[in-house]
């Protein structure tokens, strides 16, 4: 049985979806006014393993991530950059493709986006406020009255009198009380706006994601997830406007994925130490990179802190090679997983206990010294097809492992290899030990085997 860490519940407990055999999930995507950033990229990383962990275990999951595509960010970046908002976000979108598809990030089933759903957010809207949860007030804005809605503060813990002293909330003269929020802008000159009954204006940030999801998915949803920092207030705003609209549990199960830290600091702007993780993958190796980087945003519970350092990540790289490696030595058969094969077994125990990858990436490890103790070609494809269940181990293991060797860089590394055992065959060691110490020093990494030489870039 499948157990989920509810933020909710603060505690583990066993997933039973509405529907049998089918899962709701709904996770905040992107606001698209430039190239994610490294924490970022963990919580695509994170739900897309959740996503596939669902389906390998029989669930038929309709998987919604939203794009915001409007948003104060967006306005101010485009007005920077002298484009259009729909320049700047279809062009930040494709690349969010781009760079998610390096990661192994499954597109979602559904990919609504904010600005093709503003009837949604204003029929919601109206509910809210025919329901007395929410007012317009003189200023053109409609605003959400939280001390409407009895249950705020309980995904985060906290009663609103603590919210109140303990959040710093920006003085509006128009709100009857500091911790309500906006549901609806009053349009501002030179901005995108659509007209509404309250007058022309755009939507706020939190409105989009109760409205898409009651539209992809209905009014009470299995899944729900994000970054831990979304908790407060993105997630506690969201119970309150779906559950105030509609009387019903707006979500089974919260999930909040933990931050990823830059050198043992949190990302901050101030400090420079933001990342986008198209500048990452630049400074890796392109054939190994997008996995590199995948494979260590997953050895990590997704509920535990991880600490980015390029040592981290190299770290991540040689132990990644390591099992690659062993595919390439010992090529996989094609297997059909069988779960009471003892590592398959322990595989679906850690990720059945609340996605338990530090657990499954071990049992990868000890299949990887199996294989090569073995030379077992099934105990090989059991260990390709569980990575496979993570989104890891796909690749071509050799050309995995010699990474992006190009044309006649290629042809000429296995020139001098051939030269360099030639050397070694006709017992010229002087020879044979200076091919290799060139290649060596062009960071070509040779291994003698029983089944000939074979080359990895380092």
């Amino acid at each position: 049985m499948l157990k989920i860490y509810n933020s909710l519940a603060r505690e583990k407990q066993e997933f039973v979806p509405i529907e049998p055999g089918k899962v709701r999930m709904y996770v905040c995507g992107m606001t698209v006014y430039d190239y994610f950033h490294i924490g970022n990229a963990r919580t695509l990383t994170v739900f897309d393993m959740v996503y596939r962990w669902l389906k390998v275990v029989g669930y038929d999951v309709k998987f919604v991530r939203n794009i915001t595509d409007v948003d104060d960010k967006i306005i101010e970046r485009a007005n920077r950059n002298g484009e259009t908002i729909a320049q700047l976000t279809e062009r930040m979108i494709a690349a969010l493709h781009e760079d998610g598809e390096r990661l192994g990030i499954l597109l979602p089933t559904v990919e609504p986006r904010a600005t093709r759903h503003i009837d949604n957010m204003l029929s919601l809207i109206g509910q809210l406020v025919e329901k007395g949860k929410a007012y317009p007030a003189d200023n053109g804005d409609v605003y959400y009255a939280v001390r409407e809605f009895p249950g705020y503060g309980r995904l985060s813990g906290k009663s609103i009198d603590d919210l109140r002293s303990g959040e710093r909330v920006a003085v509006d003269q128009h709100k009857r009380d500091p911790l309500d929020f906006v549901l609806w802008k009053a349009a501002k000159p030179n901005e995108p706006h659509w007209c509404s009954c309250y007058g022309e204006g755009r939507p706020g940030w939190h409105i989009e994601c109760s409205a898409m999801s009651r539209a992809e998915l209905g009014d009470t949803i299995d899944i729900h997830g994000g970054g831990w920092d979304l908790q407060f207030p993105h997630h506690e705003n969201e119970i309150a406007q779906s559950e105030g609209a509609s009387d019903k549990p707006f979500v089974n199960y919260w999930m909040h994925a933990a931050f990823l830290n830059m050198d043992s600091q949190k990302m901050s702007k101030s400090l420079g130490n933001v990342f986008t993780t198209r500048e990452i993958l630049a400074k890796l190796d392109p054939v190994q990179g997008g996995e590199v980087v995948r494979y260590f945003l997953l050895r990590g519970h997704y509920r535990s802190e991880i600490n980015y350092t390029w040592d981290t990540l190299q770290d991540a790289r040689a132990s990644l090679l390591a099992i690659y490696t062993a595919l390439r030595d010992v090529p996989p058969a094609e297997v059909a997983l069988d779960w009471s094969n003892p590592f398959a077994a322990r595989f679906k125990a850690a990720m059945d206990d609340d996605f338990g990858t530090p657990q499954a990436v071990a049992v990868l490890h000890e299949l990887r010294g199996e294989v090569q103790r073995t030379r077992s070609a099934e105990l090989a494809g059991v260990m390709k097809a569980l990575g496979g269940c993570i989104g890891l181990l796909q690749a071509d293991p050799a050309a995995f492992v010699q990474g992006a060797a190009q044309g006649d860089d290629a042809v000429e590394i296995d020139a001098m290899v051939v030269a360099r055992n030639a050397a070694k065959k006709a017992r010229n060691f002087a020879e044979a030990d200076r091919l290799r110490d060139e290649l060596k020093a062009r960071g070509i990494v040779l291994e003698d085997g029983a089944q000939g030489t074979t080359w990895r870039r380092a």
